[in-house]
């Protein structure tokens, strides 16, 4: 070890015998290792030598771990390590303890540190900016926007703000008295979400020396702070907003609260889904740079996820980027620029990449929108693939080696163009993704062409982007981009709510959806259904999917056509054969239940034959020839109904952890099997929810869990004697993996693929979590493995054996898997049914005397009428059943959940049950825990919904004390039978 106490003539250079070993490797990558190491790890570092306890030192470091200790709101001690010790229960003295000891760090020089620390502590105010060259205009009207500007051009506007509130309240002071103890959403790069109390935050600030500051960013503040969405409003030129269609909670966040002290702000970025903004400044002096689409600005890389198209942008942070590449540009390369003032209102069209620099302490509140001139790029932007991603923010730079090369011979250049200078070739080369192209690097001739593509943009316009959509690649069955700003069936909704609500936008609207949905052809699929049937072809208003499905759904008259599409070909065979088989023995026991489902008039399978449609009958018994001849058959088909629910259980296990992607590639994809239903009158659940009175959510209750009592009383279908390929290599894994082989419990073969499943599932568990990651605790997820059980047969058996034979504590049973709040049907009308008479007496929120529950209300109100979709249907562990309806139909509601169990009767467990004995023996005792267990191995992010519903759990130590706030109700059901 070097002695930090020697002369400086007898150390030249420290870093050598300091660093060891890990000498050859630059400073920068030293600092990334250290990221990865802990405190304490850290600490006992930090004494092997001087520049190691330099290097252990470093702010930004303590920063991130700071972060990742995090688990609340945040109040920072003066010093990020200060902050992150007093996270970890450390106490901080004034001085660092070094025996008295004073190190000397002479013989040490490091220009990648001290470009650091100039960025930590140099002041803006001395640099100089001119107002650039942004048009300004004074509060121009809508006319003159739209012609000049919308879609265009930025612009800085004047005028806006000006009859605000905020405009004079919006000052860090007068915040701080109003929303002193207010915490606040911080942006920072890290997976942690940070909040701060505003108080803390403004302490912060005046005590911070960051390279990159904290800054508020936050998307709710309208949430915790609803008076300051008082104090501005929309301004006239942006009130076109297609989102405000829907409904407060469903809506993508659009609206953030922006404070930042000198030095912060915002990286290079593209805003998402390409929607355009504006942003007002109360309060500061602001450093915008733009570029157009498709011009990537020097020093950032554009990474595309080609599996789900997510566009992930490396960018240096913004004081970094003026200070370390802004300089390296030639005049004619430089952004477009210019410094906001307080008032000022910047308009960014779609697509244009934009950095942000505060030039002193900053308040300001920006909002996206969708309106008619960038709604193409919103929905082209959500469309499924990849390289229409990236090409809307790389431009040309994001195609690969063909699709460069097609473009490229189409474009012809000046021979002046074929000369560039190495800066031009740098630029060139921090564009494209790291490592070199051996095809193009060495060619001087190309590089300069792809500046010239660079420098000279490309075509923003629809109808070029979207010939880089990847034609092959389904709305339905393709991975959903993470980045995405909402979820598939969000869109669907939003689509079809639009299509509903703007009826003289339907042109405009049309467009969209064929871009984002392949709407059109899904309306060819649905006439050539029409025409088959002798049914109508549908009208204008009947032209779009309806609603949130899975699926192409159309809403005709009398009937109701849904053609299965997700997941794939056999994945919709499945699907529909299964609920084909279940209809059928509805009928053949005279089920109850078959008067609340939807009566099937017929089904078929439609598909593509040299270049025309062709229909086939299928009731789900045998399998057709267009089937049979599909690859993916490789197993023979037998009994009434080959893809019933026993093959169906099989499929499931095959599928079970692994992707969408990789699963769904089997089979064509221009086979697509479909069902016509009875249409029903009235509502689905999920339109009515807010309108519902209490007495009326108490008869749904009862309702479900009548007809899930009906559902899982329904006798199960007999298995096929012959076992299948998979069915036969999945029982010849009797250990699969965990502990206790299956042979030596004996479990029914019926039980046999269910609890396999799960144990499949189970092994991805923790990683299926983590790529969901927020609102799910990283804290709990790295308990899972230890929660769950090794092997989920566990919760199934009473370990006492009899005639050499485990008894199951459970029973098998029939489940829906998605009752949830739009599959749910609704009438409104009389109806005065025992069941509603027995809830009158019932329910103590709602008499004749309170909430204005009186006999008139219940002789017209809103009655369950139907459940919808079957297509999901499984056999297993009724418990299942009970997930969606808890979480999502009600809402965490605890009485409405005792309220279906009232009505549905059945144990849930049968009374002969005894659970394993031993250590950890009595938690298989708890119904919760199967609960719980179930909500963690879901293929659904239910976790998610769960954690949003129960805010505190956020702050759980356990995954105990989420069962048992979630479910610990189940345990006192005991079942009435």
């Amino acid at each position: 070890m070097e002695n930090p106490d020697a002369p400086a003539e007898e150390l030249r250079d420290r870093r050598p015998p300091a660093l060891g070993d890990l000498r050859v490797l630059p400073d920068e990558l030293v600092c990334a290792i250290l990221e990865y190491l802990t405190p304490p790890d850290l600490a006992r570092l930090s004494c092997v030598s001087s520049v190691m306890y330099i290097l252990c030192n470093e702010e930004p470091l303590w920063m991130k771990q700071c972060f990742r200790s995090l688990n609340g709101p945040i109040q920072y001690k003066g010093s990020w390590k200060k902050t992150t010790l007093h996270l970890l229960g450390h106490l901080v003295g004034e001085t660092d303890e070094l025996g008295g000891k004073q190190l000397r760090f002479d013989g040490f020089n490091s220009w990648f540190l001290y470009k650091r620390i100039y960025r930590c502590y140099t002041t803006l105010g001395g640099f100089d900016f001119d107002k650039g060259n942004v048009d300004r205009k004074e509060n121009p009207s809508l006319e003159e926007f739209y012609r000049e500007y919308d879609g265009k051009k930025p612009i800085l506007l004047n005028g806006l703000a000006d009859t605000w509130p905020a405009k004079h309240t919006w000052t860090t002071d007068q915040l701080l008295m109003s929303y002193g103890d207010t915490s606040f959403k911080i942006s920072q790069r890290s997976s942690n979400k940070i909040s701060m109390k505003f108080k803390d935050y403004v302490s912060y600030t005046k005590l911070q020396h960051d390279e990159d500051p904290l800054y508020i960013f936050d998307d709710k503040f309208g949430e915790v702070a609803p008076g300051l969405l008082k104090d501005y409003n929309v301004p006239h030129l942006f009130e076109e907003d297609f989102f405000d269609i829907l409904d407060r909670d469903q809506r993508p966040p659009f609206r953030w609260l922006i404070i930042g002290p000198e030095r912060s702000g915002a990286s290079w970025h593209v805003d998402p889904a390409l929607t355009s903004a504006w942003n007002t400044l109360l309060c500061g002096r602001k450093r915008w740079a733009l570029y157009p689409p498709g011009k990537v600005p020097l020093g950032v890389t554009v990474h595309v996820n080609e599996e789900d198209g997510d566009v992930a942008i490396d960018s240096p942070t913004s004081l970094q980027w003026w200070l370390d590449f802004y300089p390296l540009l030639a005049d004619e390369d430089k952004p477009i620029e210019c410094t906001q003032l307080p008032g000022e209102t910047i308009y960014v069209p779609s697509g244009w990449w934009h950095c942000v620099l505060n030039l002193e302490t900053t308040i300001a509140v920006t909002q996206n929108f969708v309106n008619s001139r960038n709604f193409e790029f919103v929905c082209l932007d959500m469309a499924p693939g990849y390289r229409h991603k990236g090409v809307c923010r790389a431009g040309l730079l994001a195609l690969d080696d063909d699709g460069f090369e097609n473009i490229v011979k189409n474009i012809s250049y000046d021979n002046d163009d074929l000369n560039c200078s190495d800066l031009l070739r740098e630029v060139t080369r921090t564009l494209i993704e790291p490592g070199e192209n051996p095809k193009y690097g060495k060619m001087d001739h190309v590089v300069a062409k792809n500046y010239k593509l660079w420098k000279n943009g490309f075509s923003y316009d629809i109808d070029f982007l979207t010939k880089f959509l990847d034609k092959e690649r389904d709305h339905y069955n393709s991975p959903w981009s993470s980045g995405n700003c909402m979820g598939q069936r969000e869109m669907r909704e939003w689509l079809y709510r639009l299509w509903v609500g703007k009826p003289e936008m339907r042109e405009l609207i049309w467009k969209g959806a064929c871009i984002a949905l392949d709407a059109g052809r899904w309306l060819e699929c649905m006439t050539e259904i029409c025409v088959f049937h002798n049914l109508p072809r549908p009208t204008e208003f009947e032209r779009l999917p309806v609603g949130t499905g899975s699926n192409p759904v159309y809403l005709m008259p009398n009937c109701v056509v849904k053609i299965f599409v997700e997941e794939g070909l056999e994945t919709s065979l499945y699907g529909l054969g299964t609920e084909l088989e279940f209809h059928s023995l509805l009928s053949e026991v005279n089920s109850p239940l078959q008067k609340y489902i939807p009566e099937v008039l017929s089904s078929g399978i439609l598909y593509l034959e040299n270049g025309s449609y062709k229909i086939v009958p299928w009731d789900g018994s045998g399998v057709p020839e267009v089937i049979s001849k599909c690859d993916f058959l490789s197993v023979k088909k037998e009994g009434s109904f080959p893809f019933g629910i026993w093959s169906k259980q099989q499929y499931d296990y095959r599928k079970a952890g692994m992707t969408t992607t990789s699963f769904n590639l089997v089979g064509g994809t221009r086979i697509w099997p479909y069902m016509i239903t009875k249409r029903c009158e009235g509502k689905i659940f999920a339109q009515l929810r807010d309108k519902l009175n209490w007495e009326e959510e108490l008869n749904l209750a009862s309702f479900l869990g009548e007809q899930l009592r009906h559902l899982h009383l329904l006798p199960l279908p007999s298995r096929n004697s012959n076992l299948s390929d998979t069915e036969s290599a999945v029982q010849s894994n009797h250990t699969n993996g965990y502990g206790e082989a299956f042979d030596e419990l004996n479990m029914p073969a019926e039980w046999d693929i269910f609890v396999k499943t799960l144990n499949k599932k189970k092994k991805d568990a923790s990683n299926r979590l983590t790529t969901w990651g927020d609102p799910i605790p990283s804290f709990l997820i790295g308990k899972v493995d230890e929660y769950i059980p090794d092997n989920f047969a566990e919760l199934l058996f009473a370990f006492e054996v009899e005639n050499d034979k485990s008894k199951v504590s459970k029973p098998l049973s029939w489940i829906h898997s998605d009752i949830m709040d739009d599959n749910i049907h609704m009438e409104h009308g009389n109806k005065n049914s025992k069941l509603s008479e027995a809830l009158k007496e019932a329910s103590s929120p709602c008499n004749s005397s309170m909430n204005g529950c009186d006999d008139t209300s219940m002789e017209k109100s809103w009655h369950p009428s139907h459940l919808l979709d079957f297509s999901d249907l499984s056999v297993g562990d009724p418990i299942f059943d009970l997930i969606p309806l808890y979480l999502d139909v009600f809402r965490g509601n605890p009485r409405l959940l005792k309220q279906l169990l009232e009505s549905y009767k059945l144990p849930l467990v049968k009374s002969s049950y005894q659970p394993k004995s031993g250590e950890g023996g009595h938690k298989y005792e708890r119904l919760s825990y199967h609960a719980m267990c179930y909500c963690i191995v879901h293929e659904d992010n239910i976790l998610g919904a769960i954690f949003s519903i129960w805010d505190e759990l956020k702050e759980a130590k356990s995954w105990e004390e989420v069962e048992h706030t979630v479910w610990g109700d189940l345990n006192s059901y005991k079942g009435l039978l």
